[in-house]
């Protein structure tokens, strides 16, 4: 049953309280088997270790000559040593043989060192010449043993982990696959998230437009806020205000999605049907308030094993909402081992001097300047506007009460989806 037998008689819970309760409850999916080339943007089902020490040879870091740095140790600009050439190597092949005291071999970056020798000294500090119609080098400057030469093992060690379990795959991830030998991996497979507006006043994109009723925003916004964060959006379209209706659909929908999300329908109206269902249904509410501004009636519950989010039917409260809980949802879902949205300070770009009695979770932007993160506020960020989402890279979290922010000031920003991409998904 519901927290609250009424859907006026709620009580406000932290965010970061919120967040926990949807967490306790959110399990990973199954893992799949993709190609490699499908891997990308998936989280990894299990940990990634070296098969093999990396480099498995010793390995040249660069072009121009492996030798014995014994060999020029007296060597100098007024008394060059020289070398002879006993052979050229190219990345992939074998060395014919050994170095010799007195020799050298012209090699190519990436090419395996002959046994023997134990430094490359760059093709541009040296001078080739002939003796007796044979290759030599001339070789100014002594140079230590070591130096331009990767060492067996020296990136990873023979079972050195290289990628946890729930690792985001990117390209560098998917690089050290394809080096461990991996044609194909195992991820876990993308949630499907249902999607369902409520409203009798909602109208599909292509229709006209008449009094006192809208076109559906929000349905094709959390379709690619979904698709954003790993997921797979099942759109079930548009339900009436009718608490049986809505009952039916988000209950089916349940049975075959991971998560359901519904937008609208929440506040205290006469017609908020998400709330009347929310305080008396057969499901387990986890909260059906939050103390936050926008979106404060944003509720969830767990029906049958999985999620369910009653966002605002606004716009801006609806992205707040899902940045907030959907999206570190989907990030569980997928193998994530992080909780909560990525959060770093920043210095406030300018002045804020609206209060609340809850803290207030501002869309920003995001600007670099001489090393340091500032976070300027949007405008058009009230719950129902909708203009600001697409500049939104940051939630600038506005402490409850005080007297405002000022200019300069360090302040807490949460990272959304598409600030991930400029700093990183791990918290900071």
């Amino acid at each position: 049953m519901g927290l609250d037998g009424q859907k006026h008689n709620r009580t406000a819970v932290p965010v970061d309280e919120a967040v926990r309760r949807i967490q306790a409850h959110i399990r990973p999916t199954d893992a799949e088997e993709v190609p490699l080339g499908e891997a990308y943007g998936r989280r990894l089902a299990q940990s990634l270790y070296a098969p093999h020490a990396f480099p498995h040879f010793r390995r040249s870091g660069m072009d121009g000559y492996a030798i014995r740095a014994a060999d020029v140790t007296e060597a100098s600009r007024e008394g060059p040593v020289a070398l002879e050439v006993t052979a050229s190597i190219a990345a992939g092949d074998m060395p014919p043989e050994p170095l010799a005291s007195g020799q050298a071999a012209k090699i190519m970056t990436g090419a395996m060192l002959p046994e023997g020798a134990d430094a490359v000294i760059m093709l541009e500090m040296t001078v080739s010449t002939e003796r007796a119609g044979r290759p030599y080098v001339l070789i100014a400057r002594p140079i230590e043993a070591g130096v331009n030469v990767s060492p067996v093992g020296s990136e990873a060690a023979e079972g050195e982990l290289l990628a946890g379990a729930g690792s985001l795959i990117g390209p560098g991830e998917t690089a050290l696959l394809a080096a461990s030998g991996c044609s194909s991996v195992r991820v876990h497979r993308r949630p499907v998230v249902a999607i369902l507006s409520t409203g009798s006043e909602l109208l599909p994109p292509e229709a006209a437009l008449s009094p006192g009723r809208i076109r559906n925003s929000n349905a094709w916004m959390l379709a690619d806020l979904v698709r954003s964060g790993g997921g797979i959006p099942h759109l079930l379209g548009t339900a009436e205000d009718d608490l049986e209706t809505v009952r039916r659909i988000v209950s089916d929908a349940g049975r075959e999605a991971d998560a359901v999300i519904t937008s609208g329908g929440v506040s205290v109206g006469d017609y908020d049907v998400l709330a009347e269902w929310l305080s008396s249904w057969e499901g387990s509410t986890l909260f059906n308030k939050v103390a936050m501004r926008p979106g404060s009636p944003t509720s969830a519950g767990i029906l049958e094993g999985k999620p369910i989010f009653a966002l605002s039917g606004n716009p801006g409260a609806c992205y707040v909402g899902f940045e907030l809980f959907v999206r570190p949802a989907l990030d569980r879902l997928l193998g994530s081992p992080h909780a909560g949205m990525p959060r770093m300070q920043a210095l406030l770009g300018q002045d804020y001097g609206k209060v609340n009695a809850y803290p207030r979770f501002l869309p920003s932007r995001l600007e670099c300047r001489e090393g340091r993160v500032y976070v300027y506020p949007l405008a058009h960020v009230k719950s129902g506007s909708m203009r600001s989402i697409k500049d939104t890279k940051a939630l600038l979290i506005v402490p409850a009460g005080g007297n405002g922010l000022q200019a300069g000031e360090t302040v807490d920003v949460l990272l959304t989806g598409g600030g991930r991409s400029l700093f990183g998904e791990e918290r900071l």
